[in-house]
C-alpha cells in the first residue's frame, strides 16, 4: 500500500511524527488523489477489522440500478480521513498560534475521520434501519455505538499503543452531537470537523456527496474545498465567509438530490425490500442479528451473506434464496404508486402501513394481505427537517441583498407491488412537496392488481 515507512517510531504519546510525510505511506485516492498515510492510522487499517470495510458496499444494493455504485466503505473512511487532515491543517495554518492546536489534535481528529464508519454493518443503513428492527425488537443499536466497541476492540486485540485520554477523545469526535460542546471546556471546534452536530456541516458530507455522485455519473457542483480553505474558527465554533451561502446551500441541496435520486430510487427501495425480507427468513438459522452484540463477531458480517445465502444447500434457507434468485433475474417488487404529501398537511400526517393499504380495499376482485404489500414513507429534509439549516450557521461576514427560496423539508412515501417482468402497470404521477408514500406489491401471484392498488393508496391518502 505505498512506500514503506521507517520501523523504529517514537510512541503516540510523543505524536511527533503524526504530520510529518517522511513516515507516511502514500495511496491514491479517484476522489481526492494521494492520500498520505501516518503510522499511527496504518496500525488500524492494517487490521481485519478496518479491512472488513472493503467488503461492504457505500451504497448497498445501489449498483444494482446505478452499476458504477461499487465503491466502498473502505475507501469513504480514507477519505474522510484526508479531508479530516486538511481541515485541521487548513485551521492550523491560520488559527495555529491563536487556538493552541497542536499535533494530539491533528492527529485525534485524523483518526475520528478514519475510524468514524468501522461499526457499519451490510447494505449501507438497511442493516440498522430496516433488518435490526423488524427480527429484535426494542434493540437499540447504531453503527456509530458499534464502531465505538470496534475501535476498543482492534485496540485490545492488535494491542496498538494510543493513550486512554486521546482514544477517549476520538470516540466522542465521532458521535458528536448538539450538545457537545455544552459538555467540553476548550477545543469545542475539533467536534465540528467530522461529525458535526451542531448544524450538520462535517467532512463525512464533504466526502460522500461527491464520491456518491461520481460513483453514479452524476454532475455536481459542490466545491468542498472552497469550504475547507475559508472555514475560521470564532468563539471555538467553525464559521464560514457569508459569500459561501450558496456553497453551503449547494452542500444540503445536493444530499437531498442524491436522497431523491439515487438513495430513495424506486428500483433501489425495491431491492432494500427484497433483500431484508430474505434476511429475515435467514436470520433463525443463520443468527445473523445476534452478531451486533460481539465486536469478535461482528467482524466477520459483510455483504458476502448474500452469497453465503445464495450458495448454501440448507432447506431452512430455501425462501431467503428464492428471493436473492429473484433480485438476480429482475424479478422485482413491483412500484406501483408515489404520493407526495403537501407542507400543509405534514405535521399531522400518519404513516401509512401495509395494513392501511389492505384494509382499503373493496370487497371484489382480488384481495391483497399484509404480506403482498411494502410501503415506504421517506422524509428528506435539508438536515434540519422543516427548518433551513443555515440558519444554524455562524458566518463572519454580513451577507447584503440576497434571497433564497430553499425546500427545507421533503417527505416521499412510496408503494410497491411485486410483479413479473412485462406486467404493464399504471402509475399515476402526483406532484410531491414535502412527504412522499411509495407502495409495492411483493406477491407474483396478482398480475393485474398493481392498478387496484395503486387506486387504492389513492383514495387512501386522499381521507
Amino acid at each position: 500500500m505505498g512506500a514503506s515507512y521507517m520501523e523504529e517510531l517514537p510512541s503516540y504519546s510523543n505524536a511527533s511524527w503524526a504530520d510529518d510525510r517522511r513516515f507516511s505511506k502514500i495511496v491514491h485516492d479517484n476522489v481526492h488523489g494521494n492520500i498520505y498515510l501516518d503510522p499511527l492510522c496504518v496500525k488500524f487499517i492494517d487490521t481485519e477489522q478496518f479491512q472488513r470495510l472493503r467488503d461492504l458496499k457505500q451504497l448497498g444494493v445501489t449498483h444494482l440500478v446505478y452499476p458504477g455504485a461499487v465503491h466502498s466503505r473502505f475507501e469513504h473512511s480514507l477519505g474522510v480521513y484526508w479531508l479530516a487532515g486538511e481541515a485541521i491543517h487548513r485551521i492550523k495554518g491560520y488559527q495555529g498560534l491563536e487556538l493552541d492546536i497542536d499535533r494530539f489534535d491533528i492527529q485525534t481528529v485524523k483518526l475520528a475521520g478514519l475510524l468514524h464508519d468501522v461499526g457499519h454493518g451490510p447494505f449501507s443503513h438497511l442493516f440498522e434501519r430496516e433488518f435490526l428492527p423488524r427480527v429484535v425488537n426494542g434493540l437499540k443499536w447504531s453503527h456509530e455505538e458499534m464502531s465505538l466497541n470496534m475501535i476498543d476492540y482492534i485496540v485490545d486485540d492488535h494491542n496498538i499503543d494510543i493513550d486512554s485520554a486521546s482514544l477517549k477523545k476520538v470516540k466522542e469526535m465521532i458521535v458528536a452531537c448538539e450538545n457537545t460542546s455544552k459538555k467540553l471546556k476548550e477545543k469545542c471546534f475539533l467536534y465540528d470537523i467530522v461529525a458535526n452536530g451542531r448544524n450538520g456541516i462535517d467532512v463525512d458530507k464533504f466526502d460522500y456527496i461527491v464520491r456518491d455522485s461520481r460513483a453514479c455519473g452524476l454532475g455536481y457542483n459542490f466545491e468542498f474545498d472552497r469550504l475547507l480553505e475559508t472555514m475560521r474558527v470564532m468563539d471555538d465554533e467553525i464559521c464560514y465567509r457569508a459569500k459561501e451561502y450558496l456553497t453551503l446551500q449547494k452542500l444540503f441541496s445536493s444530499r437531498a438530490d442524491l436522497h431523491r435520486t439515487v438513495y430513495m430510487h424506486p428500483k433501489v427501495k425495491a431491492i432494500e425490500f427484497m433483500l431484508v425480507d430474505a434476511l429475515i427468513k435467514a436470520n433463525d438459522h443463520l443468527n445473523i442479528a445476534s452478531s451486533v452484540h460481539d465486536p469478535a463477531i461482528y467482524w466477520k458480517l459483510d455483504d458476502s451473506i448474500v452469497k453465503t445465502i445464495e450458495t448454501a444447500p440448507d432447506d431452512e434457507l430455501k425462501e431467503s434464496r428464492d428471493l436473492i434468485l429473484r433480485i438476480r433475474r429482475r424479478e422485482l417488487y413491483q412500484f406501483c404508486n408515489e404520493f407526495s404529501v403537501p407542507k400543509d398537511k405534514l405535521e399531522h400526517f400518519k404513516e401509512v402501513t401495509p395494513q392501511d393499504i389492505v384494509c382499503s380495499q373493496k370487497t371484489s376482485g382480488i384481495m391483497l394481505q399484509e404480506d403482498d404489500v411494502a410501503v415506504s414513507n421517506v422524509k428528506i429534509d435539508l438536515t434540519r427537517g422543516r427548518n433551513n439549516p443555515l440558519e444554524s450557521i455562524n458566518f463572519f461576514k454580513v451577507l447584503r441583498s440576497l434571497s433564497l427560496h430553499i425546500l427545507f423539508s421533503f417527505l416521499i412515501i412510496s408503494t410497491f407491488i411485486s410483479l413479473t417482468k412485462g406486467q404493464i402497470i399504471e402509475i399515476k404521477g402526483c406532484t410531491n412537496e414535502s412527504k412522499q408514500l411509495l407502495t409495492y406489491c411483493k406477491s407474483r401471484r396478482y398480475y393485474g392488481s398493481a392498478t387496484a392498488l395503486d387506486e387504492k393508496t389513492q383514495n387512501l391518502t386522499r381521507e
